[in-house]
C-alpha cells in the first residue's frame, strides 16, 4: 500500500472525528474544497462555508434552457493533483470523473486568417512552426527546452513549497536569474523567435492566470511545459463534475459544506484566529481558519477589526490586480462541427491591447477571445443537435471607468460580431440562450477585489515570498488557499496552494 493510501486508511472514525480539532474553510472554490479534503484526511473536523448557492466558486455551473455552462475554468493540465486528492480520501478519481485528452489543445487563430494548432506532439509542433515561420524552428526548440527546466524548478521543486521567510526567496534567486525570471515571458520568447505570431503562441499563457505577458516573470513559461508534459484534458460533464466529486469527498469524510452562508468576519483572540462570525450574526468557533476567499477581501473585510502589520489596507490598495473578465455564455440551436473544443482568436493588436487592459484600464474597441465549445467533446452539455459555448474576453478590472450596467450588452454584441467575422460566420439567428458575466458580477458574486478574475497580478514582486503567505503573516492559525497566495491562479495553482497546507498546518495533535 502506498504512502497516500496508508494515510487515508488511518482516517479517524466518526466518533473520533467529533472530538477532533475544528477547521473552518471560507469558500468552496477548488482551493477551499481541496483544503477541506486534505485536512479531513489528516483527521480534522471541517466545516466549509460558501457564500453562493453551490460549491465551486469560479468553477461553479450554470444551467439554462437545457444547456450546461462551466462558469470558469475549462482546462485540466495536472490531473495527478486531482488523483492525489481522491487517494487521500480513500477513493479513485477515475471512478468518479472521466477525463478526455484534447489534442491538439487549441487552435490559435491570428488576425488575417493564419493559425497554429498547439499539441503535445513534438513532431506535430515542429511541422506547425515550420508551416508558419520556418526560420524560427531552431529558436522555438531552444525555447521549449528552456521551459522544461523552468517547469522543473518553478513547478516541481517550488510549486508546493511555502515561502514563509525571506530566506526561502533568497535561496531561489540564483535559479530565477539563471532561468531569466527577471525578464517577462514575452521578452524570453522574443529572445528565441522573431515571428510575432509564434511569440504570441509562446507567451499568451500568462493570461490564463491573470498576468500581463509583457510584465509577468518568465518563470510562468512553465505553463507551456505543463501542457506538453501532462496534456490538456476536459472532464466529461464539465469542470462542474470535478467540483461535485470534490464536494462528495468532503462529505464522505464526515465533514460539512454549508452553501448560502456568507462569512462576515474572522474572529481573533490575542492575534490568533478563533472562528468566524456569519452574516446572520451567529458565530462558529474553530481551531484554525482557512480562507479561500479573495485574499484582499480576506484581509480588508474579514479582518477589518484586526490590527495587521503586513497586509494593511494601504498595501492592499496599492497592489496590482489581474485583469477583469467578460464572459458570454450562449447556446445555439444548431451545431458547428468545424469549431474546435478550445480556440483562441487573436485581435489585430497584442501588446497594445494588453497595455490598454492592464496598464491604461481602458476598454478598447478590438479584442482577443477564448472560445470554448465543450460539446465538441461532450454533446450531453446541450440539447440534441445544439452546441454550448462560452466566449471569454480579457477586459480592464474595476479600477477602470467602464460602466458595465450600460456597456455589457453593447460589448456582448461586439463579441458576437467578432465571432461571426472569424470562427462562427453562420452564428446570426442561431443563439437560443444567453447569459453574461462582467467584472462587476465577479465583484458581487465572488467578492473579488476590483472584480479581478484572478486576484493579485502574478508579477515578480507579487509572487512567491512577496505574495500573501499560505500561513498568514498577520494572524496565527489563519491559512490562505486559492489564487491569492503561492503559487497562484489556475487549477494546478490553487490545488497546489492546498497542498502547501500539509506543510504549514501542524498535525491535529498540536491542537488537542
Amino acid at each position: 500500500m502506498n504512502a497516500i493510501s496508508d494515510r487515508a486508511s488511518l482516517t479517524p472514525s466518526p466518533a473520533a472525528r467529533a472530538a477532533s480539532p475544528h477547521a473552518v474553510v471560507i469558500g468552496a472554490g477548488i482551493g477551499g474544497l481541496a483544503a477541506a479534503i486534505r485536512l479531513g484526511a489528516r483527521g480534522w473536523r471541517v466545516t466549509v462555508l460558501e457564500r453562493c448557492e453551490q460549491p465551486g466558486g469560479r468553477a461553479s455551473v450554470f444551467r439554462q434552457d437545457g444547456f450546461t455552462f462551466d462558469a470558469g475554468p475549462t482546462i485540466i493540465t495536472a490531473p495527478f493533483l486531482l488523483e492525489e486528492l481522491w487517494s487521500l480520501a480513500g477513493k479513485t478519481f477515475a471512478d468518479d470523473v472521466t477525463l478526455r485528452r484534447i489534442d491538439p489543445f487549441y487552435r490559435m487563430q491570428f488576425d488575417g486568417g493564419s493559425y497554429i494548432d498547439c499539441s503535445a506532439d513534438p513532431a506535430f509542433m515542429r511541422a506547425e512552426v515550420t508551416r508558419l515561420a520556418p526560420a524560427d524552428l531552431p529558436g522555438y526548440e531552444r525555447f521549449i527546452t528552456m521551459t522544461e527546466e523552468i517547469y522543473r524548478i518553478g513547478f516541481e521543486q517550488l510549486g508546493h513549497v511555502p515561502f514563509g521567510s525571506w530566506t526561502d526567496m533568497a535561496r531561489v534567486v540564483p535559479d530565477l536569474l539563471r532561468l531569466s525570471g527577471h525578464r517577462s515571458v514575452y521578452a524570453l520568447a522574443a529572445r528565441f523567435v522573431r515571428d510575432e505570431r509564434i511569440r504570441a503562441a509562446l507567451s499568451f499563457h500568462t493570461l490564463l492566470v491573470g498576468g500581463n505577458p509583457f510584465k509577468v516573470s518568465a518563470i510562468y513559461a512553465l505553463i507551456l511545459h505543463l501542457e506538453r508534459r501532462h496534456g490538456v484534458h476536459f472532464a466529461m460533464g464539465g469542470t462542474g463534475a470535478i467540483v461535485a466529486g470534490m464536494a462528495n469527498l468532503v462529505t464522505g469524510q464526515g465533514n460539512v459544506i454549508r452553501c448560502n452562508t456568507p462569512v462576515d468576519r474572522i474572529l481573533t483572540t490575542d492575534g490568533a484566529a478563533t472562528g468566524v462570525a456569519l452574516a446572520d450574526g451567529t458565530t462558529l468557533p474553530a481551531d484554525i481558519v482557512v480562507s479561500n476567499a479573495c485574499t484582499a477581501f480576506t484581509y480588508k473585510h474579514l479582518l477589518r477589526d484586526t490590527k495587521r502589520r503586513h497586509w494593511t489596507d494601504r498595501k492592499l490598495t496599492a497592489a496590482r490586480y489581474s485583469m477583469g473578465l467578460f464572459v458570454w455564455y450562449f447556446g445555439t440551436d444548431r451545431q458547428f462541427p468545424t469549431v474546435p473544443h478550445h480556440a483562441i482568436i487573436m485581435g489585430p493588436r497584442y501588446r497594445g491591447l494588453v497595455d490598454d487592459i492592464f496598464e491604461r484600464k481602458y476598454l478598447p474597441g478590438d479584442m482577443s477571445l477564448y472560445l470554448h465549445r465543450p460539446t465538441a467533446t461532450d454533446p450531453s452539455l446541450a440539447p440534441p443537435g445544439c452546441d454550448t459555448f462560452y466566449a471569454l474576453s480579457p477586459v480592464p478590472n474595476l479600477a477602470g471607468d467602464t460602466n458595465w450596467e450600460t456597456h455589457a450588452e453593447t460589448y456582448r454584441q461586439a463579441i458576437e460580431r467578432r465571432l461571426i467575422e472569424t470562427l462562427l460566420p453562420d452564428l446570426a439567428g442561431h443563439v437560443v440562450t444567453s447569459r453574461i458575466m462582467t467584472p462587476a458580477d465577479f465583484h458581487t458574486r465572488y467578492a473579488s477585489t476590483l472584480g479581478a478574475g484572478f486576484g493579485m497580478e502574478p508579477i515578480l514582486t507579487q509572487s512567491a515570498w512577496f505574495r500573501p503567505h499560505n500561513a498568514s503573516e498577520d494572524v496565527r492559525n489563519l491559512f490562505i488557499v486559492g489564487a491569492g497566495t503561492h503559487p497562484g491562479a489556475g487549477v494546478p495553482g490553487v490545488l497546489s496552494t492546498a497542498r502547501v497546507l500539509d506543510t504549514v498546518v501542524q498535525d491535529v495533535s498540536h491542537y488537542v
